[in-house]
Parts: structure tokens; C-alpha cells; sequence
């Protein structure tokens, strides 16, 4: 109502300023009444527009890209009600499985189903009773309504996407094929089949009982509900119940309909006559029924024994249903029960095991109390829970989506985390640790090397001096401390140690941040790291600890420490290269067949033109050895021989060619 009103004053502002002008000129209103209207209507549309449309950007939540679209909506999510007025709209119309929209049709689809469920077999049973001609119209009404939403969800099934390779379906023609080709469409098509039309032949609702098949759909929507609610236990407890209940009331209606079929009072067994007053009500009709429907199935008994065989037959199945009815009760009931105490077996386990411990080693009085008073806080303030081992399966993507939701008000506090990158800032909200300090811990003491930084969630904090008696300041929620300490400054006048002792007034929540684990977020974000150093040395500036020689000399140090790592990267990747040459060279000369084999291949690819004389001496000898083979004293033919020793002399150049790099590269390895 609030907001309403001030949307009100600002379009009457607004109308005021625009009309200010042209009502002092008129002085018939009647005439400029409609624009009066227009404009007044005009004016509080562009207000309401105006407020829906602007969003409150925060500089900081923009920063985390990582979450994509979990913080801002594009203007195409923006829902406008004339869309559902077009073809295109209609046409395209998926639906995700995984959203609300489909989870709340889901719901009213039950809801259907459910009328249903339970009215059909009451008026088949309680016909005289229930279908009054004054009451015929009415049922028509919601019968006819439940067929309607019966073809709708048709529709809504055949545009249901699915997901492949992790993306959604959304081909309609494909979706609807699938549909069609399911044991889905076939149930949906028997359960619209018009039979009621016999019913105006025959007035017995018996011919709307293929509405019951829809019933799997009831059912889908009872998993949807128990991976939606944030009551799964409860909700368990409330669909058992309902199918208890349905049970029961299915039974009640069969028994009223076998004492009408044997007759009513015939014997003890089925029901009263209902022409007497004590039992000729409706209401009393069905009470009686149900009462011995309920004392049956939940073998209690004391209920009339059967006299006839039909009698018998239907007890008997009672009684078997009955048993699974019982042991069902108690087995998911016991099971609810565990799993609604499981958080609490699991903490009063480890508060047993604490104490155990504390009795073998004996710890008892005001330590024992402390721990004790520790515990319960923790479970009372719902921080017994660990944040890794709840989130452990979840992406990590998701996590550091939960992690910034939960944190980010605790990384605005943080002066130095403001200007940094948001892939660092989503590193160090995932390694932010909770910690509760009992009244009177001391979080740290003068002294001590500072080795974590603390913000205050919940809780109030003493700075105190080495002794305790003398109180500084206070913090509350929202401070922070001992984020200097962590950054490691060279030229911190105090060496990097706390400089008072921080107490606990009574019990404090505080998120932690290590050093290791900021040192370790900082190795992938070096400028990341060169601004916080920045920062952290002028707040050290500020309060005047901060010793500028040193800092310089150590900035000095440092880069020609960076000089030097850049030669030896660059050493070590001139030796991988010469070792791997040497390594090759060796290898070459370890099988001299390998070189040869390559040397004559490339001769073979590039012949000379000395080799048509070589062919002609080499015939030569054959012809003069076919005429006469007794002289082979003489061998003529050797002279070919130096020529066939030149041909080899090109396989041992390249033999000779890695001995001399080889040689180069150990006077050059010498002289470095």
C-alpha cells in the first residue's frame, strides 16, 4: 500500500507539472476533461513503467560474471501479457520441465485429477443421494471444466522439452512427435474418450471412470513437489496420509455398494435399512461406511462377521490389503521420522563422542561447560553444518554461485577486495571459513604473526590491550581486522605481527581468510597481487608503520630477483634445446646403417651424369669374362672400383658434419 501511494503522489506530480501551464488558459473544465483523464492515466503508466523497468545495479554484484545470469534479467525475459494474444507466441511455446510454470500447471493438473479421483466413485455409489436433478447442472459444470484441463495438459505434454547433450529440446514438431510415439499420449487418449455421452442414455456416472487412468499424472506431480518443497519430510508424510485416505474411501464406497447389491439390513454383516431416520442420511450413510472401512484395513476389527460367500471374499481382500496398508504406515513412517532427526542423531552423536573424550582425559567444571554451551549455540544458531561437506556435490561453478550469494555482503566490507578481479574474488569467497568464538576466546594476542584476517559476522569483539584490562575500541558486525597482516608488506614496522589482542564479548561468528589460502588465489593473479600490496602500503602510510627504505630496497630485490628467474628461463630452455640435438646427433652415430640407408636414398632421388660411363665399364668386364674366363688373374675390371668408392664418399659427409657441431656445441656449452 506504501509503495502504491508513492507511485500515486509521483504521478500527480508529474500530471501537475505537464498541466500546470494549460489549466491556467482554460476555463471550461468539461471540454478538457477526457485529455485531463488521458493525461492522468498516461502519467501513471510511465511511473509504474518506470519503476518495473529500473533495477538497482550494484557495481559490484557486476562484477561477478561467473554467475552469469543469476543477478540481472535481460530485457527479452521481460514477460508482456500481449504476447499471449499472437500465433508466433503459441507456436513456439515450450515448456522446461526443470521451471515453475510447469510445476504449478502440474499442480492444477493434480488438482483435476484428484476431483476425479475421489468424486466419480461417490457418485456412483450415493447416485440417489448425491445426484439430485437440482444437483445435475453442477456436476456437469465441473465435469465438463476437468475434460477441458484434460486436453490442455494434452497440449502441455506434447510441448515438453527435453534435454540432449545438455541442451533443451525445443523443435515443437519434434517434441510433439515424441509425445505421440509415448505410452503417455495413449493413457491420455483413453482417458478423454467421450463416454459420458451414454450417460444421457443411461444415467449412471459409471461411464466417466476412464477419467481415473489419467492418475500417473498425479503422481508425477507428487516427485515434482518433493524435489520443489523445502518440507520433503512433511510433505512424505501428507501424500501418505492422502493415499491412505483414498484408500479408505474407495473401500467405503464398495462396501456400501455390495450391502446394496445383497440387500440392506439382510443380515449384520452390510448395512442398515436406509428407509429408517436413523440411517437414511447421506451424511450418516457415508460416515458409517467409512468408519468400517477404516476399522477394517487397519485390522482393528470389532466390526460384524460375514454371512455370505460374497461377504467373505471382500473381507478377506480387506484384510490382505490391510496388512500392506499397516506395514506400509510403518515402514515409511519410521523412515520419515529417521530422516526428519538425521541432522540431529548426527549432532547429538558428535556431542557424545566430545564428551566421551573429555571423560577419558579428564576435563571436567568450567572447560566441560564451555564446550558443552559451544555446541548448543552452534545448533541452535543452525551452524553445525559444514558449508564443504554440504556443498561437496555441487559443480564448482554452483558453488561459487551459493558462496557469493551467502558471502557477498562480508566481501564488501573489505576495503582492500574492492577494485580486484572477480575471478579472485569468487577464489576467495569459496575458501572463507566460519568460525564461532565462545565468550571470553581470544581471536588473537599481541604478538602473535598474524596468519589468517577475520570479518565479524555476528557478534561483538574487544581490542584489549596484552593484559586484557584496558579496552581500545569495540567491533561489531560488519568489522574487519588483521587484513594487513596477511598481505605479508615488506617495510611493516611491526614485522607483520598483531598489534592488540582481540577478545570475544560473548558469542561470535567471524569468516576467516588464511594467508596460505590468499597466497594461493594470488599465484594466478599477479596483478591482482601488485594491487592489494599497493593498497595494503598505503593504509600501513596512513598510520604511519610502514618503513619506506626498507620497502624500497625490498621492491629492488625483487625485480632483479624477476630479472634473474627470466635469464633462467631462458638458460634452461636454450639447454632442453641443445640436449635434445646432442641427443639426436648420438643417435645418428649409434647406427651409422640408418645414416647410410638415408644418404643413398637421396643419391638415388638426385642421379649425376657421371653414371652412363659407369653402366659401359660395367659391361665392359661382362662381355671380356664371357670370352675369357680363365683370366681372372688379371681383373680388368677393377677399374670401376674408385668410382663405386666415390659414390660412398657422399654417405660419410654427413657422418663427419655432426662430429663438428658436436665439437661447436661443447666449446660453446665451455664457454658459457
Amino acid at each position: 500500500m506504501i509503495r502504491a501511494f508513492r507511485r500515486f503522489t509521483i504521478a500527480r506530480k508529474i500530471w501537475a507539472k505537464d498541466d500546470a501551464s494549460e489549466s491556467e488558459e482554460k476555463d471550461n473544465k468539461e471540454p478538457g476533461a477526457p485529455k485531463t483523464r488521458a493525461k492522468w492515466g498516461t502519467a501513471v503508466k510511465n511511473v509504474i513503467r518506470r519503476k518495473s523497468d529500473v533495477v538497482e545495479k550494484d557495481p559490484f554484484l557486476d562484477k561477478f560474471t561467473v554467475t552469469g545470469r543469476a543477478f540481472e534479467k535481460d530485457e527479452d525475459d521481460h514477460f508482456e501479457c500481449s504476447k499471449l494474444f499472437t500465433k508466433k507466441y503459441w507456436k513456439e511455446l515450450v515448456f522446461d520441465p526443470a521451471d515453475f510454470p510447469y510445476y504449478y500447471w502440474s499442480m492444477l493438473a493434480a488438482s483435476i485429477i484428484m476431483y476425479n479421483i475421489v468424486f466419480l466413485i461417490l457418485r456412483i455409489t450415493f447416485h440417489d443421494q448425491v445426484e439430485s436433478p437440482h444437483n445435475i447442472p453442477i456436476w456437469f459444470a465441473f465435469d465438463y471444466i476437468s475434460d477441458f484441463f484434460y486436453l490442455c495438459d494434452m497440449f502441455v505434454k506434447s510441448r515438453i522439452g527435453f534435454l540432449e547433450s545438455g541442451l533443451l529440446v525445443k523443435d515443437v514438431g519434434r517434441l510433439t512427435n515424441v509425445y505421440l510415439k509415448s505410452w503417455m499420449f495413449k493413457a491420455d487418449i483413453l482417458s478423454v474418450l467421450p463416454t459420458d455421452f451414454f450417460y444421457f442414455l443411461q444415467r449412471n456416472t459409471a461411464f466417466r471412470l476412464n477419467r481415473i487412468i489419467k492418475i500417473w499424472r498425479m503422481m508425477e506431480f507428487f516427485r515434482l513437489a518433493q524435489t520443489h518443497t523445502n518440507f520433503p519430510n512433511l510433505f512424505g508424510v501428507a501424500r501418505l496420509i492422502l493415499y491412505i485416505i483414498i484408500i479408505i474411501h474407495w473401500n467405503a464406497c464398495f462396501y456400501f455398494s455390495i450391502s446394496r447389491y445383497l440387500g440392506f439390513g439382510s443380515d449384520g454383516w452390510v448395512y442398515p435399512d436406509p428407509t429408517t431416520e436413523d440411517y437414511g442420511d447421506f451424511f450418516k450413510q457415508y460416515v458409517t461406511s467409512f468408519y468400517w472401512s477404516c476399522l477394517t484395513l487397519t485390522t482393528i476389527g470389532d466390526t460384524p462377521y460375514p454371512e455370505t460367500v460374497i461377504s467373505y471374499c471382500f473381507c478377506i481382500v480387506d484384510s490382505l490389503v490391510g496388512v500392506l496398508i499397516f506395514a506400509t504406515i510403518f515402514g515409511n513412517v519410521g523412515a520419515l521420522i529417521n530422516g526428519m532427526d538425521a541432522a540431529r542423531t548426527e549432532y547429538q552423536a558428535k556431542v557424545d563422542s566430545v564428551k566421551r573424550y573429555m571423560e577419558l582425559r579428564g576435563v571436567f567444571g568450567e572447560l566441560q561447560v564451555r564446550v558443552i554451551k559451544w555446541f548448543d549455540y552452534t545448533w541452535n544458531n543452525k551452524q553445525s553444518f559444514d558449508d564443504k561437506e554440504v556443498l561437496f556435490y555441487l559443480p564448482e561453478k554452483l558453488r561459487a554461485e551459493i558462496s557469493v550469494h551467502v558471502h557477498l555482503g562480508t566481501l564488501r566490507r573489505v576495503a582492500i577486495f574492492q577494485d580486484s578481479e572477480p575471478g579472485l574474488l569468487v577464489e576467495l569467497v569459496l575458501k572463507l571459513r566460519l568460525q564461532v568464538f565462545s565468550p571470553g576466546d581470544y581471536i588473537c594476542r599481541k604478538g602473535d604473526i598474524g596468519k589468517d584476517m577475520y570479518i565479524v559476522k555476528r557478534g561483538r569483539l574487544q581490542v584489549v590491550s596484552e593484559d586484557g584490562k584496558v579496552i581500545f575500541v569495540t567491533l561489531s558486525d560488519g568489522s574487519v581486522f588483521g587484513e594487513i597482516s596477511v598481505l605479508n608488506i615488506s617495510g611493516n614496522k611491526t614485522g607483520n605481527r598483531r598489534t592488540a589482542s582481540v577478545r570475544s564479548v560473548g558469542y561470535s561468528d567471524l569468516f576467516c581468510l588464511s594467508k596460505r589460502d590468499l597466497w594461493d588465489a594470488l599465484e594466478e593473479y599477479p596483478e591482482a597481487k601488485k594491487n592489494l600490496m599497493h593498497k595494503g602500503q598505503q593504509l600501513l602510510r596512513k598510520d604511519n608503520l610502514l618503513d619506506e627504505d626498507a620497502a624500497r630496497k625490498e621492491e629492488r630485490r625483487l625485480q632483479n630477483l624477476d630479472k634473474r628467474i627470466e635469464l633462467i628461463h631462458d638458460a634452461v630452455d636454450d639447454l632442453q634445446y641443445n640436449v635434445k640435438r646432442l641427443a639426436k646427433q648420438i643417435q645418428n652415430q649409434q647406427n651409422p646403417g640408418l645414416l647410410q640407408a638415408k644418404s643413398k636414398s637421396r643419391i638415388q632421388v638426385m642421379p649425376l651424369p657421371q653414371e652412363q660411363p659407369k653402366e659401359e665399364s660395367k659391361d665392359a668386364p661382362k662381355e671380356e669374362s664371357k670370352n675369357a674366363p680363365k683370366e681372372e688373374s688379371k681383373e680388368p675390371p677393377k677399374a670401376p672400383a674408385p668410382k663405386e668408392e666415390s659414390k660412398i664418399e657422399p654417405e660419410t659427409k654427413p657422418v663427419a658434419k655432426p662430429e663438428s657441431k658436436l665439437e661447436e656445441t661443447k666449446k660453446e656449452d665451455n664457454e658459457n
